[in-house]
């Protein structure tokens, strides 16, 4: 930075509730006033991302909101362009949909882009399910791992789960994977007949919502006790136990 160049501005990555939840039952008070001094955010969907402002800061005027969405659709072109208020001095938040920016999520690129170019990032307290799902599971927390999505071909999708579970005994470490809620149902059939019986599944849902379901068991205990998830979103981890 030059001597005269004016200051940049500050990326914030802001968490939103996983569901309908009230957001200042999930959320420090820290991220309403950082909404509150913002006008100017990169959001995943434009209608989620206003409904969520206007939840925890009813007051902010809508109209005064510069929202730059990022999503499949979006161009280099212009994701090259977002951080254009940061450098100018104006400081932007980076939404998700639902939980932590930057996890599982597409924002990582901008954030990625943030350290490129010297704008400071800070990041804000609030829920993730990757983590809550982990905390919650009983299963290896020292050594995990998060893969993503698993292959949406069936034959695919069956040698990953049995690389991910050589990978869980082999190397004593959890396994985490999500899918989209409408196929979370098929995903966890497969699991079930996949695994090794003694191998431990843990499946959660809804998380942080009235809903919410966590289980780990074998393998072959949830055979005999099969869940219909009904589209819901789920995450799955796979571990050796202890």
């Amino acid at each position: 930075m030059t001597e005269n160049a004016p200051p940049k501005g500050v990326l914030h990555l802001i968490p939103t509730p996983l569901g309908e939840n009230p957001p200042l039952e999930v959320l420090p008070l820290s991220v309403k006033k950082t909404v509150e001094d913002l006008d100017h955010f990169i959001v995943e969907n434009e209608k989620i991302a206003r409904r969520f402002i206007k939840k925890i800061t009813p007051q902010k005027n809508q109209a005064d909101l510069s929202l730059f969405p990022l999503n499949k659709y979006t161009t280099q072109n212009e994701i090259d362009t977002y951080l254009t208020p940061c450098m100018q001095g104006i400081s932007m938040g980076l939404l998700s949909d639902a939980g932590c920016p930057g996890i599982a999520d597409p924002g990582a690129v901008i954030v990625a882009k943030a350290h490129a170019n010297r704008i400071k990032v800070i990041p804000h307290i609030g829920p993730s399910s990757i983590i809550l799902s982990l905390m919650s599971s009983g299963l290896n927390g020292q050594n995990f791992a998060f893969n993503g999505y698993l292959p949406i071909d069936k034959k695919q999708r069956t040698q990953s789960i049995q690389r991910l579970e050589k990978k869980a005994l082999r190397d004593q470490q959890a396994q985490l994977f999500i899918e989209t809620p409408y196929r979370s149902d098929a995903l966890f059939q497969e699991l079930v007949q996949t695994l090794s019986p003694t191998t431990l599944l843990c499946v959660a849902c809804d998380l942080n919502q009235p809903t919410e379901f966590i289980l780990t068991q074998t393998a072959q205990h949830w055979k005999k006790n099969s869940v219909n998830f009904n589209k819901r979103p789920c995450i799955f981890i796979l571990d050796a136990g202890f």
